[in-house]
C-alpha cells in the first residue's frame, strides 16, 4: 500500500497543474460544506423532525379529550311569553382500554422514527459520496484539460518544425499535413475536456452550494476501510443504514399488525360533563346546573369486514417489509463486493499507469532525438506524443478511481459519516428534536420557535 501511495504522489507531480497548495481547497472542506448546506440533506433532516411528531400523535390515543360547549336559543310561541335559553358546559372523555391499540401504535411510531433516522444516515452517506466523487471529477477533468492544452503547445511546435524542415527540403508536405491533422483533433479534444470541466463544476456547485476554487489532490480513504472482503461484509450487515432502515420498518409493521388486531378487543372509557343552563322568560325561568359521570364498555361484534381486511393488509405489508430487508442485504452485499474489487483494481492501475507514463516519456524523448538525426519521421513523433498523452490521461483517471473507490467502499459498509471522517462541522443530532417533542401534551410552536 505504501508503494501505491508513493507511486501515486510521484505521478501527481508529473501531471498536476501548478497551483498554490496553501490556498487549495481540500476534499474534507468540500464534504463539510455539503454536510451543512446541501438542500437534499437538509430536506432529509426535516423529514426526521416530521416523523418525530408521530410519537406524540400515537400517544394521544390514551390522553383525555376535553370539549367545551356553549349555545343560545330563543323560542317564541303564540299566546305565550318569549323565552331565551343560554347554556354552556364542559365534557371530558378518557379512554381506559382500547385493545392495546395505542401502546402498539406508539411502538410502531418509535420504530418509524428509528427508520427515518437510518434513512437520514443513508442520505448523508449518499451526499458525502457524491460530493467526494464530484470533487475528484473536477480535479480529474481540470488535469486532463491541462494535459490537452500542453499537448496543443507540443503539436504547435511540431507543426512549426515540420514546416521549417519542408521549407529547407528536409521534410515532406505529408509531414506538415499529419501535424496539422493532429493539431486540429487535439483542439477538438480540448474543447470537449473543458466542457467536462464545466459540467463537473456545476455538479460541485449543486452539492456544496459554492463553485470549486483551486483543489488539492485527495488521498484514498484507507483508515476507515476493512482489510478483507469478509470483514467488509460483516461490517456492512451490522452497520449499513439501508439494512437498519429495513429492520426498523419490519418492527413498525409488526406493531401495526398488533394495533389493527386490537380493534377486535373490548374498549373501555370514562366520561364526565358539567352543564349550566339559564332560561329567561316564561314559567321555567331560572338557572340549573347538571353533572354527569359515566363509564362505557364497547364490545365489537361485526364491523362490516373492515377491521379484518385491515389486519390482513397489515400482515401483507409486514411480509413485504421482511422481503425488502433481504433485498437490502443483497444490494449492500453487491455494493461492497463491487467497491472492494474496484479499489483493488485501482491500486494496481495507478502503479501500471505510473510506469506507462515513465516509459512513454522516455520513448518520446528518444523518438524526437532520432527524428532530429533523420532516423524517424514526424508521424513517429506524433504517435509517441499521443501514446504519452494517453498514458498521462490514464494515470489521472486511475488516481481519481482510487480515491473514489475508497469512498465508495466506506459508503458500502456504512461508515461514510461526518463523525468518522472528522469533518469540521456541528454534527446533526436528531435525538434533540425527538426528546423535545415526544412527551408534549400541547403547544403549537416547534422546538426551534416556528
Amino acid at each position: 500500500m505504501r508503494r501505491v501511495l508513493v507511486s501515486g504522489l510521484a505521478a501527481i507531480a508529473i501531471v498536476a497543474m501548478p497551483a498554490a497548495a496553501a490556498a487549495a481547497e481540500t476534499i474534507t472542506g468540500a464534504l463539510a460544506r455539503a454536510y451543512e448546506y446541501n438542500s437534499e440533506l437538509n430536506a432529509a433532516r426535516a423529514g426526521v423532525r416530521v416523523r418525530d411528531e408521530s410519537v406524540p400523535l400515537a400517544k394521544s390515543g390514551l390522553r383525555p379529550r376535553v370539549t367545551g360547549t356553549a349555545g343560545i336559543s330563543t323560542t317564541a310561541t303564540s299566546g305565550a311569553p318569549q323565552t331565551s335559553r343560554l347554556s354552556f358546559g364542559i365534557e371530558v372523555n378518557q379512554s381506559i382500554f382500547d385493545g392495546f391499540q395505542t401502546q402498539n401504535n406508539v411502538r410502531a411510531a418509535k420504530a418509524g422514527v428509528r427508520a427515518e433516522r437510518q434513512n437520514l444516515r443513508n442520505t448523508e452517506q449518499n451526499i458525502l459520496f457524491d460530493t467526494a466523487q464530484t470533487y475528484m471529477d473536477v480535479l480529474q477533468n481540470r488535469q486532463i484539460a491541462g494535459l490537452r492544452a500542453r499537448n496543443i503547445e507540443f503539436l504547435q511546435e511540431q507543426l512549426r518544425a515540420a514546416r521549417a524542415r519542408f521549407e529547407v527540403g528536409e521534410g515532406t508536405r505529408t509531414d506538415v499535413a499529419q501535424a496539422e491533422a493532429q493539431l486540429a483533433a487535439a483542439r477538438a479534444q480540448l474543447v470537449a475536456a473543458r466542457a467536462q470541466v464545466d459540467t463537473s463544476e456545476a455538479s460541485f456547485l449543486q452539492l456544496t452550494g459554492t463553485r470549486p476554487g483551486s483543489l488539492q489532490q485527495a488521498r484514498p480513504l484507507m483508515r476507515l476501510l476493512p482489510g478483507s472482503l469478509d470483514q467488509a461484509y460483516a461490517i456492512a450487515f451490522d452497520e449499513h443504514p439501508a439494512i437498519l432502515l429495513r429492520n426498523a420498518l419490519v418492527d413498525s409493521s409488526l406493531f401495526t399488525v398488533k394495533a389493527a388486531e386490537g380493534a377486535f378487543l373490548p374498549q373501555v372509557g370514562l366520561s364526565a360533563s358539567v352543564d349550566r343552563t339559564s332560561i329567561s322568560g316564561g314559567p321555567q325561568a331560572g338557572t340549573s346546573t347538571s353533572a354527569t359521570v359515566g363509564a362505557q364498555i364497547t364490545i365489537p361484534i361485526y364491523q362490516g369486514g373492515r377491521a379484518s381486511a385491515q389486519v390482513r393488509q397489515d400482515k401483507e405489508e409486514l411480509g413485504q417489509a421482511r422481503i425488502e430487508t433481504a433485498v437490502a442485504r443483497d444490494q449492500v452485499r453487491q455494493a461492497v463486493a463491487s467497491a472492494f474489487t474496484q479499489l483493488e483494481a485501482s491500486r494496481v492501475s495507478v502503479n501500471a499507469n505510473t510506469e506507462s507514463v515513465r516509459a512513454a516519456r522516455l520513448a518520446l524523448n528518444g523518438v524526437v532525438e532520432e527524428r532530429n538525426v533523420g532516423q524517424r519521421t514526424t508521424l513517429d513523433v506524433l504517435n509517441a506524443q499521443s501514446t504519452l498523452l494517453d498514458a498521462q490521461v490514464g494515470l489521472v483517471q486511475a488516481q481519481r478511481d482510487l480515491v473514489v473507490s475508497s469512498y465508495a467502499l466506506a459508503s458500502a459498509i456504512g461508515r461514510l459519516s461526518a463523525e468518522r471522517l472528522g469533518l469540521n462541522v456541528q454534527v446533526h443530532e436528531p435525538e434533540e428534536h425527538y426528546e423535545a417533542v415526544k412527551d408534549l401534551w400541547y403547544g403549537l410552536r416547534t422546538p426551534d420557535g416556528r
